[in-house]
């Protein structure tokens, strides 16, 4: 069996996606069911001659994927609708026949599919914020060279106000700053609830709640995921969470991406990725590839997240027809979003290139009309709204608006030179560090 999606219409993920493989599930499936296999040993209910084997088994000669076929477990899945009943079968008939009631012993499918779902969420935004990190580190490096250099703010599409350039970055930064305080906060818990999501499997087998409650505690240990407090079957706040997260994450490197392509547009060019990509037909072009794969990713994203949420909203009973089912392959998808999108971006902030010539070429194409909202605030009580509106019109058709301030006599007294300085109208945009 090949694999359906290798990344082939997915460059954005291609290279970055294996976190999230099938490869990956499937290890941390069977992780999983490690996990409660090492827990009953933690409990004192599995002597560890018999735990050691049982491991031996699951973890195969190197991986825990190599203990099973892969493709006779996805064939397999449709049957039960999940592929932890012919995981479990596959497992058990590698083990000891005494042994086998261990494996997966009082546990349901949904107890192992949501520990490895979190399992794998765990390492891929780990990742993710490495990948984050990086991206700061880059618009930093940029703000560094070039945070002084003021170039044009545009206000629906158009000139607004002078800001310097690490304003720009600055407000970039926030967003990505934001995203890794999000993606730290979020928790990742086990679950091991048992059929109905009420842990009468595990009472009954260790023989009290309170030693159910540390066969939970020792079971997420083992899976390196956090104690739940409680079932969250149907209760789907880590994956809701944990989307909006990445939904974040995206947005805040989707607004950097197409800010970068809008300013390496060739009219504009105050921006450039440093490794541009070449067009098939066209040997001249340097395609700001980066920004376009990351756009791609923040234009899906969104979608995804919503899926999440409105699997959440079903998801009936004490465990859903459906709903669930639809969150797997959606929540992957949307990790892989996150993981590609971010090293995306990472190696876009590090290469970034600023041509400060065309910041300036650029921003003196309104001349003093960059610099209104201040010469308001400083003629109107001079010469009244009526006349500077005038002004404001007679240069909006093509006239200096600069020589008609500098001919004002009302205008006599003031510093002129700094007025219409543009770069002496920056505000608080912290252009310091770009932070």
């Amino acid at each position: 069996m090949t694999a359906f999606d290798e990344g082939l219409l997915s460059p954005v993920t291609a290279g970055h996606d294996e976190a999230v493989s099938d490869a990956a599930v499937l290890e941390a499936l069977v992780c999983a069911e490690q996990a409660l296999v090492t827990a009953y040993r933690e409990i004192g209910m599995l002597p560890e001659s018999e735990h050691e084997v049982i491991v031996r088994v699951l973890r195969g000669d190197a991986s825990a994927t190599d203990a099973v076929d892969l493709p006779a477990l996805v064939a397999a899945s449709v049957d039960g609708g999940n592929p932890v009943i012919p995981l479990v079968a596959q497992l058990k008939d590698r083990v000891p026949e005494p042994l086998r009631p261990w494996v997966h012993r009082g546990a349901t499918s949904q107890d192992i599919v949501d520990t490895a779902m979190m399992i794998i969420a765990l390492a891929a935004v780990e990742r993710v914020r490495e990948s984050l990190t990086g991206v700061v580190d880059g618009l930093r490096g940029v703000a560094e060279r070039h945070g002084r250099d003021v170039v044009a703010a545009r206000t629906l599409t158009q000139h607004a106000l002078p800001i310097t350039l690490g304003a720009r970055v600055a407000t970039w930064a926030r967003g990505v700053d934001r995203a890794i305080t999000r993606l730290a906060a979020l928790e990742f818990p086990a679950q091991l609830a048992g059929a109905a999501g009420t842990r009468a499997s595990f009472v009954e087998i260790t023989g009290s709640v309170d030693r159910a409650e540390s066969l939970v505690e020792w079971f997420a240990r083992h899976a390196r995921l956090e104690t739940p407090a409680e079932s969250w079957q149907v209760t789907r706040w880590p994956i809701t969470e944990l989307g909006d997260a990445l939904v974040q994450t995206i947005d805040a490197l989707g607004k950097i991406a197409s800010d970068v392509a809008t300013l390496s547009r060739t009219e504009i060019g105050e921006l450039s990725e440093g490794r541009g990509g070449g067009s098939s037909a066209m040997p001249q072009k340097q395609n700001p590839v980066a920004s376009t794969l990351i756009r791609s990713a923040a234009l899906r994203a969104p979608h995804l997240g919503a899926t999440l949420h409105l699997v959440a909203a079903l998801a009936v009973d004490e465990r859903p027809d459906g709903a669930w089912h639809a969150e797997w392959p959606t929540l992957r998808e949307l990790l892989r979003l996150a993981l590609g999108a971010s090293a995306h971006a990472s190696s876009l902030a590090r290469s970034l290139r600023v041509d400060p010539s065309a910041a300036s070429r650029n921003l003196a194409l309104t001349g003093a009309l960059i610099v209104s909202e201040r010469l308001a605030i400083v003629l109107v009580p001079l010469i009244g709204r009526a006349r500077f509106d005038e002004l404001i019109a007679s240069a909006a058709e093509g006239a200096d608006l600069g020589e008609f301030v500098r001919a004002l006599p009302e205008a006599v007294d003031l510093d002129l030179d700094g007025l219409l300085d543009p770069a002496s109208y920056t505000g608080a945009d912290g252009s310091e560090d770009g932070r």
